[in-house]
């Protein structure tokens, strides 16, 4: 499996994720659909970390049947899919 940072985040109206992204990677952006197949087939590790080095891998959740991305849940919200920069 291969370790992807992501820095950034696409967000809907609603607030769900849309894609991931690292400027400058050549696989960014991502679309959610990709990075769904990709953590669920294992070929990709994406993860998110803060500014004092925590990490937290991004997961696939379903709610009301749908497929979404989110963090692990812990102690720092920096890390969370939802407050890092818009890509």
């Amino acid at each position: 499996m291969i370790d992807r940072l992501v820095t950034q985040s696409g967000k809907d109206a609603d607030g769900d994720i849309t894609k991931l992204c690292n400027p400058g990677e050549h696989w960014s952006p991502v679309s959610k659909t990709q990075a769904i197949s990709h953590i669920e087939q294992g070929l990709y590790r994406y993860y998110t970390r803060d500014s004092n080095g925590r990490t937290a891998d991004v997961q696939v959740y379903k709610r009301d049947g749908v497929k979404h991305l989110r963090t692990d849940s812990d102690s720092s919200s920096a890390n969370n899919l939802d407050n890092l920069p818009d890509c």
